[in-house]
């Protein structure tokens, strides 16, 4: 951090071994800010009622299929009025909501949207990162970084938005000294909010917010915090640097600790995806061990595209498959609201890109699954690929320099680049056929959009 970018009122509360030096200050100085962040709310059901008129101020639910037993996944802020939110089981979202509107998900529509809107946004400054289908960083220069600059700016992207791309497209913009506060602020106000947190107001603004509040902290986090004893924000700001790094047991504990405070930094260059996984509810035409193996492998093909996409190598290949059973008291409930039971193996494979590799290691996966009637009804599949290190990282083995492996990765160059082209099932194995219609293109929302 830049010593002149510190305000006097925060130099003031920051704990007296970590104070940096009191700097000179030219006088008129105001604050700065170096990132604006934008988050599209309600982003698909946007998207819907902005492409179907008719859907404009009712409530909207778009599903990933038209049946009871799925999720939400995404819902209009007139729908989120009666308490439906991403991830509320259709049959509580009607009951919540008896006149909400399902749509199926169009994600294709989506990702056509989310590239006007990144259009819209770099005609008026450029876009830094695309963090994922509804998020964008934009990195703040010279005269953008003052305050009321920053908010002018803001307020122009919002209204960019809305006049290019369509009067339903509401955001909400965050602005602060690094990319992570600005994600905080942007969640602060919704929908259509705009929220700065300079340097000056984080001593105050910070302590204001639960846990939960903060990017990367979910339910299973907290309550390893709590037992440790960060029960509130108070508590976790009164931790030292190294006190947050023993706490979350990796690197991550340390940049938290020095994001809070407004640091800005460059992610360190070893940064990249850690795992890539695709997981599918079944429909119930579907729900047979036969579909549902033809299921994983469209999963895992789609799985192994997006690796070689990104350059990344994997070291390991995942399965979990979730059973359909009997009703009953004691019987625990899938959130897709299925009694289940539930089953996950792993297999460590030499690292690789090459779907033969792949393929071979899910059919042991696929044939270490539990065997017997009550496991004969799989209704949820999911595939992962994990260990992930990018080519620049990546371990040459002696079978690297093969003819036969250079030939089959120039194969998988062509088949990877005709199916992005002409549509994932253009090339692809023959097991895959009965599962074509499922598992179709799904967007998640921390993922940046791909249509594979």
């Amino acid at each position: 951090m830049e010593p002149d970018s510190i305000p006097d009122s925060l130099l003031d509360d920051w704990p007296a071994p970590d104070r940096p030096p009191r700097p000179e200050r030219a006088p008129g100085n105001g604050p700065t800010l170096n990132w604006l962040f934008l988050d599209l709310n309600s982003y698909f059901a946007s998207v819907e009622q902005q492409d179907r008129p008719e859907l404009r101020g009712r409530p909207v639910g778009v599903v990933p299929m038209l049946a009871d037993t799925t999720c939400c996944i995404a819902a209009s802020y007139e729908a989120k009025a009666f308490g439906v939110r991403t991830g509320t089981i259709v049959a509580d979202a009607k009951r919540l909501c008896p006149g909400i509107l399902l749509v199926e998900g169009r994600h294709e529509l989506y990702v056509d949207y989310h590239h006007r809107i990144v259009e819209a946004v770099e005609s008026c400054l450029p876009v830094t990162a695309v963090c994922s289908i509804d998020e964008m960083a934009c990195r703040l220069m010279g005269r953008e970084r003052p305050l009321l600059a920053a908010m002018e700016l803001a307020r122009k992207v919002k209204r960019t938005i809305r006049e290019r791309v369509g009067d339903m497209l509401r955001s909400s913009v965050g602005l602060a000294t690094n990319r992570y506060l600005g994600k905080v602020a942007s969640d602060m106000e919704k929908p259509d909010g705009l929220v700065a947190l300079p340097l000056d107001i984080l001593p105050e603004a910070l302590p204001r917010l639960t846990l939960r509040d903060l990017p990367g902290i979910g339910a299973r986090t907290e309550k390893r915090l709590n037992e440790r004893g960060i029960h509130s924000m108070q508590d976790l700001l009164a931790l030292d640097c190294e006190q947050a790094g023993q706490l979350w047991g990796s690197v991550w504990g340390e940049r938290l600790w020095h994001w809070l405070r407004g640091e800005d930094f460059e992610m360190s260059e070893t940064d990249h995806l850690k795992s890539i996984s695709h997981s599918h509810v079944l429909a119930p035409e579907m729900r047979t061990p036969e579909k549902a193996w033809a299921v994983a492998h469209k999963l895992l093909h789609k799985a192994a595209m997006r690796l070689r996409s990104g350059g990344l190598w994997t070291g390991s290949v995942g399965l979990a498959v979730g059973f359909a059973v009997p009703r009953s008291e004691n019987q625990p409930v899938s959130r897709f609201g299925v009694p289940s039971r539930g089953w996950h193996a792993e297999l460590k494979v030499t690292e690789c890109q090459d779907n033969q590799i792949l393929i071979a290691a899910l059919c042991k996966l696929w044939e270490s699954k539990p065997k017997g009637a009550q496991y004969d009804h799989p209704f949820f599949v999911g595939v992962q690929l994990g260990g992930l290190v990018p080519t620049r990282l990546h371990t040459l083995s002696l079978f690297d320099a093969l003819d036969s492996e250079q030939s089959r990765a120039r194969l998988l160059a062509v088949m990877d680049a005709l199916n992005s082209k002409y549509g994932l099932s253009t090339l692809a194995p023959a097991t895959m056929l009965s599962a074509y219609k499922a598992a179709p293109t799904r967007i998640a929302f921390h993922s940046i959009p791909e249509l594979f």
